[in-house]
């Protein structure tokens, strides 16, 4: 699978960006960028509801960057949705027709793989990324912070506080006075003091800025001679500076200074105070500004798991490591259920199709949640997948994966509310007959099963002198057979003589 166009959708909390990169061996050459003020998270309720006019803004953005899209393949594209749409109770309306405006699926992705993807895009971009960076990226309704060196990150943490957030709760209607840039200060410190120690213990050689934020102050401070250096960037004093103007003009749009953007007046009193506490928490004298964000990681990401270094594979064997999963159960399981898969879906069976992979990982983590509690062992593995940090999995990548696990055996009817996808069914077959076939945890031979399915439901043909012999099996299939009856379809069970 290889592409020379990719691209990349942030659908971040101020504004909506889609970068169109040109894949030149390993590295991407930007070559096309639409970016669109949405400010989404302005358009969040009290009740954590996105409005219907944050919603307009919204579709009509993707459905210019879907026309932009025309003709790209769908794995050439992957589009990501940051703080607003994790918060938002009604994010998943909002997402359906976001992805018929965009003509590609959208995964709302958790703060610390926001970081990670951000970390990447930044070290990409940095001249010597063999230094120790912190990353600060502040965002319309999160902050991501990142320590990393050598395109690894060692800390990765998402703050919840954004620029158009605390714009929004702190300025009202864009006012500005000492109190009210103090008290968004001092909100914004509290949350930092959280990393802060954690932080400084690590270190970093060098501070760098990146997003919309970081690059709005640096070009003011630059513009209008605020910096005492010569350098693109912030500098304390300059920084000191600009808040100080933003206070004497009492709302951004009077300030007398070049370099800014209409776009960001709005937003600009919550992004310094941000800075400000930035600068003051851990100490910093200068910052300097990268053009890698998100979109660029996102970029370089999907470049990855092109020449096979996806990171989701890192991802299940570090969780097999961490919650000591027995590697030769996990062996077994996934050898039957690529064969199960091999007849039931010979078009998923290449290494690179989404459903093989998600079988397979499936396979691999079914019994993570035995580091629990045995009982309802898989009801905590779902759990586990659901909600822990996995890097290179979405939101949607865990959920999916959750419910394949969560199904492998039990009720079934528990899985019907939260499984509709015909697929899925059939991935949840193979996985539930495999973890039967090895409830012995064994290496004794299996006989040769063939498996069908059709509209009606599955069938299996197995040996009848090998089912005579082991009457526990016989008597789970059966059960298995009570099990997809509940549910309004069949399952026969045929027996093959000699």
């Amino acid at each position: 699978m290889g592409y020379d166009l990719i691209a990349a959708v942030d659908l971040g909390s101020n504004s909506f960006r889609l970068q169109v990169g040109r894949i030149v061996g390993n590295q991407i050459y930007p070559l096309d960028g639409l970016k669109e003020s949405v400010r989404l998270a302005a358009g969040l309720t009290v009740g954590k509801q996105l409005d219907a006019q944050a919603q307009g803004r919204g579709l009509a953005a993707l459905a210019r960057f879907g026309e932009r899209l025309r003709g790209f393949e769908a794995g050439a594209v992957r589009a990501v949705a940051t703080n607003t749409l994790r918060v938002a109770k009604n994010a998943s309306q909002f997402l359906a027709a976001a992805e018929a405006a965009l003509g590609f699926p959208i995964e709302v992705i958790a703060g610390r793989e926001e970081a990670r993807l951000i970390y990447l895009g930044v070290a990409h971009t940095l001249p010597n990324p063999q230094k120790q960076q912190l990353v600060v990226d502040i965002g319309g309704g999160s902050t991501e912070f990142i320590i990393g060196s050598n395109f690894k990150p060692l800390h990765l943490e998402s703050l919840y506080m954004g620029c158009v957030g605390y714009s929004l709760k702190f300025f009202h209607e864009g006012r500005v006075d000492k109190r009210s840039m103090r008290e968004a200060e001092l909100a914004a410190r509290s949350e930092l003091q959280t990393i802060e120690q954690a932080y400084r213990r690590t270190g970093w050689e060098e501070a760098v800025g990146s997003s919309g934020t970081a690059k709005a102050i640096v070009d003011i401070l630059e513009l209008n001679g605020l910096n005492q250096g010569n350098e693109r960037g912030i500098e304390r004093s300059g920084l000191e500076q600009l808040r100080e103007l933003l206070i004497r003009s009492g709302d951004a749009a009077r300030m007398p200074v070049q370099g800014m953007r209409a776009d960001r007046i709005p937003v600009l009193p919550g992004g310094v105070a941000i800075m400000s506490a930035v600068f003051r928490e851990f100490g910093l004298e200068r910052m300097t500004f990268s053009e890698g964000a998100l979109r660029l990681g996102v970029l370089y990401d999907l470049l990855g798991r092109y020449h096979h270094d996806d990171l989701r594979e890192a991802t299940v064997g570090h969780f097999m490591q961490r919650y000591e999963v027995d590697p030769r159960q996990a062996a077994r399981v996934l050898q039957t259920v690529a064969v199960l898969l091999q007849q039931l879906l010979p078009d998923a069976t290449d290494a690179e199709d989404p459903d093989c992979k998600f079988l397979l990982w499936a396979a691999r983590l079914h019994e993570i949640g035995i580091s629990v509690a045995h009982s309802s062992y898989h009801k905590h593995s779902a759990y586990i997948l659901a909600n822990a940090d996995m890097p290179g999995f979405s939101k949607r990548d865990q959920a999916r994966l959750s419910r394949l696990v969560l199904a492998h055996r039990g009720k079934l009817e528990r899985v019907l509310a939260v499984t509709q996808e015909a697929r899925d069914w059939q991935l949840i077959f193979c996985l539930r007959l495999a973890v039967l076939l090895h409830r012995a945890r064994d290496n004794a031979s299996l006989p040769e099963l063939l498996v069908k399915s059709d509209s009606q439901g599955f069938s299996i043909t197995v040996d009848a002198d090998w089912l005579r012999a082991s009457p526990l099996t016989a008597a789970a299939l059966e059960d298995e057979r009570h099990q997809w009856e509940m549910l309004g379809m069949l399952l026969n069970i045929r027996q093959r003589k000699g």
